[in-house]
C-alpha cells in the first residue's frame, strides 16, 4: 500500500478546466474596479473633496470622476466581497465531497482566514495599507461556522443587518474634510520610509482591516448564500434572474451614486448638508447593488461563452487573472507603490485624476497579460501556493509502505 498524496483535509488544487468560468471571470474583471478605486487614493499634494477626490479638477478629472463614482467607487468591494463568500462555500463544499466533517471545514476555512490576515498584514504595514486580503481573512474567522454550516436565514439577516449598518457608516463619507488635509492617507505624503510604515500600520489597523470588515461582511453572507444556490456555478439555471439583476443592479448603481458623483466631479457645489449625507447613504446601497449587478452579468457572459464553445483570448486571459486574483491583487499593489507615494519615486504627488486612471487600467493589463502566460505555461500564482502550504502543509508525496 501506499501513502496518499493528498488528504480529505487537502484533495489538492482544483484543476482549472474543472473550475466554474463565472466567478474566475468575475475576479479577473474585478481587480480593474479594484486598481481603479485604489489608485487615487495614492495621489496626495492637493486639497480632498468628497470620498478623498481632489478638487480643483479639470474637465478630463471631472469626466474620471463622474464615471469612477457612479461605476467604480464603492462597487468593486461589495463585488470583492460577493466573490469570497461564494469561494468560501465553494471551498467548503470541495472538502465536504472528499469526506471531512462540517466542523473540520469550519476549522480549515478559519485556518485559512488566519493565515490571510498574517498576508495581508504583511502587505498592509510595506505596501499599501488599503489592503483587503487581512479583512477577508477576519471575517473568515468570526464568520466561519456560519458560511459553513449557517442557515439561508443567518445569512440573508447578516446580509442585511450588514447593509443597514455600512449605509449609516459611510453617510457622512461625502462631508469635505476639516483642515488642509492634502492625502486621504497621511502615509502616502511622508518622504521618510521607516516614518511612513509606522503610519501604515496604524492606517492598516483601523482602515485596512476594522472599517472594511464592517464595510464588506454583508457581502461575504450574500455571497455565501448565492453560492449555495450555484448561481455562477450553473448560471444557464439561472438566467433571467441574472438577467434581472445585472440589468436592476447596475442601473441602481448608476443612479444612486450620481448625487454623490456629481459632488466629487465639482458639477454639484455646496450642496445642504443634510443632501450630503443622504447622498453618501444612497452611494453605499447603490454600491451593493452595483456588486450584484456584476456579478450576474459575468455569469451572463460565461453563458455567452459556454454558447460559442469556450473563452476566446481575452476571456481566456480574464480567467486566467481571476484564478491568480491575490497574486494579481498584491501585483498591483507592487506597481503603484514603486511610483506613487513620497517615499518611492513620489509620482502621485498632485497627479490628475485621468493620469491615474491610465496608470491603473495599464498596470492592469500587463498582469492580465502575464496571468494569461502564466497560465498558458502551467504556473500557478505564486500568492495563491503561498497560501495553500500555509494553510494544509506542504503537499506529501507517495511513500512506499
Amino acid at each position: 500500500m501506499t501513502a496518499a498524496a493528498s488528504s480529505p483535509t487537502d484533495p489538492g488544487a482544483t484543476p482549472t478546466i474543472a473550475r466554474s468560468l463565472a466567478p474566475d471571470l468575475a475576479r479577473g474583471g474585478m481587480l480593474l474596479l479594484i486598481a481603479l478605486a485604489n489608485v487615487h487614493v495614492y495621489v496626495y499634494g492637493h486639497p480632498l473633496g468628497p470620498r478623498g477626490y481632489p478638487t480643483a479638477l479639470d474637465s478630463a478629472d471631472q469626466a474620471v470622476a463622474l464615471l469612477q463614482m457612479t461605476l467604480v467607487d464603492g462597487r468593486a468591494y461589495p463585488l470583492f466581497g460577493l466573490l469570497f463568500g461564494y469561494g468560501i462555500v465553494q471551498l467548503a463544499w470541495r472538502r465536504s465531497a472528499v469526506g471531512l466533517p462540517a466542523p473540520a471545514v469550519t476549522k480549515l476555512v478559519r485556518r485559512r482566514g488566519a493565515w490571510m490576515i498574517v498576508i495581508g498584514l504583511a502587505h498592509g504595514v510595506l505596501l499599501w495599507p488599503g489592503d483587503i486580503i487581512g479583512c477577508y481573512g477576519l471575517l473568515a474567522v468570526l464568520m466561519a461556522g456560519m458560511l459553513v454550516r449557517g442557515t439561508d436565514r443567518a445569512l440573508i439577516t447578516t446580509a442585511i443587518v450588514g447593509v443597514v449598518v455600512v449605509t449609516l457608516l459611510n453617510a457622512g463619507s461625502g462631508v469635505p474634510m476639516p483642515g488642509e488635509q492634502n492625502s486621504f492617507l497621511p502615509s502616502m505624503s511622508i518622504e521618510n520610509p521607516l516614518a511612513a510604515m509606522a503610519v501604515r500600520s496604524v492606517e492598516w489597523l483601523g482602515i485596512g482591516l476594522l472599517f472594511q470588515s464592517i464595510g464588506v461582511f454583508a457581502a461575504v453572507a450574500l455571497g455565501a448564500w448565492a453560492a449555495r444556490r450555484r448561481l455562477l456555478d450553473e448560471p444557464e439555471r439561472h438566467r433571467p434572474l441574472l438577467v434581472r439583476l445585472a440589468v436592476a443592479g447596475i442601473a441602481a448603481a448608476v443612479v444612486l451614486g450620481l448625487p454623490m458623483a456629481l459632488m466629487a466631479a465639482e458639477l454639484w457645489t455646496a450642496p445642504p448638508i443634510g443632501l450630503i449625507v443622504l447622498a453618501g447613504a444612497l452611494h453605499t446601497v447603490g454600491g451593493y447593488a452595483g456588486g450584484i449587478g456584476y456579478a450576474a452579468a459575468f455569469g451572463l457572459l460565461a453563458i455567452r461563452l459556454a454558447q460559442r464553445g469556450g473563452p476566446g483570448p481575452v476571456a481566456h486571459a480574464l480567467q486566467a487573472c481571476g484564478q491568480r486574483s491575490l497574486s494579481c491583487y498584491l501585483a498591483q499593489s507592487v506597481a503603484f507603490v514603486a511610483l506613487l507615494p513620497a517615499w518611492t519615486l513620489g509620482l502621485g504627488n498632485d497627479a490628475h485624476l485621468w493620469q491615474t486612471a491610465l496608470l491603473a487600467i495599464g498596470t492592469w493589463l500587463v498582469i492580465l497579460l502575464v496571468a494569461d502566460a502564466s497560465e498558458r505555461a502551467g504556473y500557478r500564482g505564486p500568492a495563491e501556493i503561498l497560501l495553500r502550504r500555509l494553510t494544509y502543509g506542504p503537499r506529501r508525496t507517495p511513500q512506499p509502505a
